[in-house]
């Protein structure tokens, strides 16, 4: 494996720091259930938005692209899912 050059250890630090930053919100939701702070259009545009830098990511091979904006991804449908979980719930009420 080659050793990663100095521009791709940038990549992955700031791709740390953006992911790690959005950690506190996933927790906070998963344990509380709540959401209701949090935009649907927001989480929605947001969504794309990663999903669009991870195929970027992924037609360049450029692993700090990949790794932050999949995880990041992974992070945001998770909030995503407990969002749409608790507006069925209060539909089917």
């Amino acid at each position: 494996m080659a050793r990663m050059n100095r521009l791709d250890a940038l990549g992955f630090f700031a791709g740390t720091l953006t992911t790690i930053a959005f950690l506190p919100q996933v927790i906070r939701a998963w344990r509380t259930g709540k959401t209701d702070d949090l935009s649907m259009a927001m989480l929605v545009i947001f969504s794309a938005g990663v999903g669009v830098w991870l195929i970027y990511g992924l037609l360049l091979k450029s692993p700090p692209l990949i790794v932050a904006n999949g995880v990041t991804l992974f992070l945001v449908l998770i909030i995503l899912g407990i969002k749409l979980r608790n507006l069925k719930r209060r539909v089917s009420r």
